[in-house]
Parts: structure tokens; C-alpha cells; sequence
């Protein structure tokens, strides 16, 4: 990444049309590639209506406005309504709408009940007054005595049978049950010390220790961005490294979701131009390795290409100051969470928490789609009308002006997804079909 960053530097402001045919089919078929990504993890973090909701409020929260604040605050908004609503809004409405079902329930129940004990109540009335009737005109006095007598017997020897069952029969019955429903598990009982203790041997971070990492860190995270804010906003190097480090702490929910973020902290403040940002963009894709990798790219050309005649140790500094600003707070979180985890993630606030915060995250790289889609299509006219920063270098178009884009970014849609097409080499061909574009639109 900071030998792309160096050749990038190198490169004309202006272009000849094949070259920029060949970026605008590489950044096509990143978006589609992106696109994939943001698909996946949707597919992913989406287990109830509830996420369904956070991530597409997200996706479109992210392209209602933008700035170095915002999308943090979208993602932490995404996991306190997670919060509120496992712990308190939901369980309330839950309740409402059982209760409204048991009324309603109880009411279709009585209905029910009514009517069926009115139906038979005349049909016993009914079949008593037609029994009646025939035994007073068939049979005599005698033997209506004698037949009253034998439903007298039969109803005694009835009652003494449904007594026979012995009460000790019902208790056996009853201890059977209970024994049966008691699991071994019941019986045992482990030592919240030695849970803690084992947890410690095999992470070897303390919770103590894990605590006051996290509050060190946190510490230093107010102490970057109140004096960025305040004393050194000027200061390019260190407003780089603020700004990594924000988005270092603040990116959650895979590789994809640093996309957004980098590109508002690094092209908004004008440090690098769409273009470069694309082109380091589509590369990244087609290699292997994580997009957190992106940031030394972007850093050596937010300082390298000051215009300051060691631009090569300046690139360096700024390749160096984004590794580690974007890198450091995971390393952080990560080993302070060792100690920690194996209690926090026996918390309900704490899972919703995260659960939230990855469904806003997600949302955000639908963002991303959107705003590369917006500015991926690279051509010289692009750079007329006010489209340009930083000395003519280009900002770009939406790929919708030219359909063949548009195919290009769904063929490597379709191929990545569905036919399995590595990342890379459904890139590279999208270069390929942009160079024939090229190739047929001339005359």
C-alpha cells in the first residue's frame, strides 16, 4: 500500500481516455464487489425485525448527511435502541399484546361456552321429556318403581368404583413425575472463584486489568479529539492520526464498514482526491488482506502529497501515523476484552448493545455503495464545471451516466455471488470490459 501510494503520487493529473476507461471499469466492478459485501452482511447481523429496522435506518441516516461526528453517532444510536427496546420496550409490548390476546381469547372462549352449554341444555331437556313421556305410557306403576330401583343400584356401584384408585398410587405417580423432571445439572453447583480464576489462566488478562485499560483508552480518546477540535486542526498530522483513530474505535461489523468512514476523514477534508481514493480502492479489493490495510495508502498520500520537498519520508510519517492511529484501538479493545468477555457476554445489556451497534454498522456500507457508486465514473470532462479539487485532479461521475457501468458493476455482482467469481479477478475484469468500451465508442 505505501508503493501504490508513491506510484499514485507520480501520476498526471490528466490522463489519456483508455486509462481512465480502464479505472472507471475497476471502480464499477468494486461497487458490485462492495455491494456483495454489504449483502453478506446484512444476511449476517439480521436475526429479528428489530435489526432488519437498524440496518436500513442506517443505510439511509448515512446518506442524509455526513461529517466527522455523524456516523459515529448512528452506529451508538443503533445499539442504545437495541438496548432500550430487548430491555424495557419490547418486553412491554409483548406484554400489551398478550394481554389484548388473552381478552380476546376469554371472550371468544365465553361465547363459545355460552352457546354450547345452551345447546345442551335443550337437547337434555328435549330427550328427558320424550324419555318420560314413553316410559309413563308404556310402563306400569310397578315397573317404573322397579326400573327406578336398578338406576339406583347401578349409580351406588358407579360411585364406588371411582373410588377404588388408592391415594399412595397418586402420590408415586406425582413423586415419578417431579424426579423425572429433575436434571443432574440441578445438582451441581461451580464456584464463581474458580470460573474466574480459569478465565484468568486462559486469557491472562485480569478483569481489573482489562477495566483500566479501557478507562486509560478512553481517556486518551477524549484528550485526541478535544485537542484536535481545539489547538491543532491545522496541524495535517495530527488531524490525520484523530481521525484514524476515531474511525479506529468506531468501525464495527467487518472490513467493508471502514469504507465510509475513510473516505469522509480523508477526501472530505481535501487531504486526497476522489480519484486516488478509488484507484487505491479498487487495488485493495483485488488483493488479499483486510481494508484496514486501506489506511497506509491513504495516510502517505494525506502527508506525502503536501507539496513538501521530502515527500517520500513525509509519506512514510503519514503511512506510519494512519497504521497505527486505525490499528491501535482494536489491539486495545481486544486485549482488555480477554478478562472480560467471559462476563460480558453473559450480559443481556451487552449483547443488545452489540447487536445494535453492528446492525447501524452494516447499514453504513450500503452508504458506501451508494457514494462510490456517485463517483466512480472517471473521464476528463469530469473535471470541468467546478467538479475538481487539488489541482485538477478529478472527483468523478455517477456511474449511472453511462449505462455500461451499470452492467459492469452487475456482472461482477452476479459473479461474485452467485458463480463464486474471486474478488480480484472479477475486478480485473472489470478493468477489461472497460477498456472495450472504450475500444467500441470510438469513431
Amino acid at each position: 500500500m505505501f508503493s501504490l501510494s508513491l506510484g499514485v503520487q507520480q501520476i498526471s493529473d490528466t490522463l489519456p481516455e483508455p486509462a481512465y476507461a480502464f479505472l472507471s471499469g475497476l471502480n464499477a466492478a468494486t461497487v458490485g464487489i462492495v455491494a456483495v459485501a454489504a449483502v453478506q452482511l446484512a444476511e449476517k447481523c439480521i436475526k429479528d425485525p428489530l435489526s432488519r429496522l437498524l440496518v436500513i435506518f442506517g443505510a439511509c441516516a448515512g446518506l442524509c448527511y455526513s461529517a466527522l461526528w455523524y456516523y459515529p453517532v448512528l452506529v451508538i444510536t443503533g445499539g442504545l435502541t437495541c438496548v432500550a427496546w430487548d430491555l424495557w420496550l419490547g418486553r412491554r409490548a409483548r406484554k400489551l399484546w398478550q394481554a389484548w390476546e388473552n381478552r380476546r381469547r376469554r371472550a371468544a372462549d365465553r361465547a363459545a361456552s355460552a352457546e354450547e352449554e345452551a345447546a345442551a341444555s335443550s337437547a337434555r331437556q328435549s330427550d328427558c321429556r320424550h324419555t318420560d313421556d314413553a316410559r309413563a305410557t308404556e310402563l306400569s306403576a310397578p315397573e317404573r318403581a322397579a326400573d327406578a330401583k336398578h338406576e339406583t343400584t347401578v349409580l351406588q356401584r358407579r360411585q364406588v368404583q371411582s373410588g377404588a384408585v388408592p391415594s399412595s398410587s397418586i402420590e408415586a405417580i406425582g413423586t415419578n413425575t417431579v424426579t423425572s423432571r429433575t436434571s443432574p445439572l440441578d445438582h451441581q453447583q461451580q464456584d464463581p472463584q474458580n470460573t474466574s480464576q480459569s478465565s484468568r489462566a486462559q486469557y491472562g488478562v485480569s478483569i481489573r486489568t482489562g477495566l483500566l485499560m479501557l478507562a486509560i483508552f478512553a481517556i486518551s480518546f477524549v484528550v485526541v479529539i478535544v485537542t484536535r477540535s481545539k489547538l491543532l486542526r491545522e496541524y495535517r498530522p495530527f488531524s490525520l492520526f484523530a481521525n484514524m483513530y476515531l474511525a479506529g474505535t468506531i468501525i464495527f461489523g467487518g472490513g467493508p464498514v471502514v469504507i465510509p468512514l475513510l473516505r469522509e476523514y480523508v477526501v472530505a477534508p481535501g487531504w486526497v482526491s476522489s480519484r486516488d481514493f478509488l484507484i487505491g480502492l479498487a487495488i485493495i479489493q483485488a488483493f488479499p488482506g483486510p481494508n484496514f490495510n486501506f489506511a497506509v495508502y491513504l495516510g502517505a498520500l494525506a502527508i506525502g502529497g503536501t507539496g513538501v520537498e521530502t515527500s517520500i519520508g513525509n509519506a512514510f510519517l503519514g503511512a506510519f501515523i494512519a497504521f497505527v492511529g486505525i490499528f491501535l484501538p482494536g489491539l486495545v479493545f481486544v486485549v482488555a476484552a480477554q478478562g472480560l468477555w467471559q462476563e460480558l457476554r453473559k450480559r443481556p445489556l451487552f449483547l443488545a448493545l452489540l447487536r445494535g451497534i453492528n446492525a447501524a454498522a452494516v447499514g453504513l456500507v450500503f452508504t458506501a455503495v451508494y457514494r462510490l457508486w456517485e463517483v466512480g465514473y472517471l473521464s476528463n470532462e469530469s473535471a470541468s464545471g467546478g467538479n475538481a479539487v487539488q489541482g485538477g485532479r478529478i472527483n468523478g461521475r455517477s456511474l449511472a451516466d453511462e449505462p455500461w457501468w451499470v452492467v459492469v458493476a452487475a456482472v461482477a455482482y452476479s459473479g461474485n455471488k452467485w458463480a463464486n467469481i474471486p474478488a480480484a479477478l472479477g475486478i480485473a475484469a472489470g478493468g477489461v470490459l472497460g477498456l472495450a468500451w472504450w475500444g467500441a465508442t470510438q469513431r
